[in-house]
């Protein structure tokens, strides 16, 4: 079951990508501009470059192409940081506001028809061992 585990969980997030990918087509973002949208929205908004680049764990290069083109498709917008004057903080436009009612609503559907079957029970002990492992991994980053 250890040799399976990390496999399987990879499986799970592949799927859940691919599907989610699928029913947000039609809005024309790839997978990687909407988690750099849904990170935003979570980490609240006024997040410099630095902080999300941080909280995505990629490179700030490869952010700043990702929001240069959701800049471009009018989702998000830069705006100078009061406290910092070289420093720029995100925000979500109108438009991104409504892009992401609109993606949490897709991907709600989505979680409640694959978490179909399964109780609530079963999820509290899979959430618990997924941070049991988080923990276990950002002690072995850390160390």
């Amino acid at each position: 079951m250890r040799d399976q585990f990390p496999f399987a969980v990879a499986r799970v997030t592949r799927r859940w990508r691919k599907l989610l990918d699928e029913r947000l087509k039609d809005l024309g973002v790839t997978q990687a501009r909407w988690t750099t949208m849904v990170y935003l929205q979570r980490g609240g908004e006024g997040l410099t470059q630095r902080e999300l680049a941080n909280l995505m764990a990629i490179e700030n290069p490869t952010l700043v192409r990702l929001l240069d083109s959701l800049e471009n498709q009018e989702l998000i917008e830069r705006r100078p940081c009061s406290k910092d004057r070289r420093a720029r903080r995100l925000h979500l436009t109108p438009a991104g506001e409504a892009f992401m009612d609109d993606l949490n609503s897709r991907a709600d559907k989505l979680r409640e028809e694959m978490l179909e079957g399964v109780n609530a029970d079963d999820l509290a002990v899979a959430m618990n061992v997924f941070n049991r492992i988080m923990i276990n991994g950002d002690q072995l980053q850390k160390g």
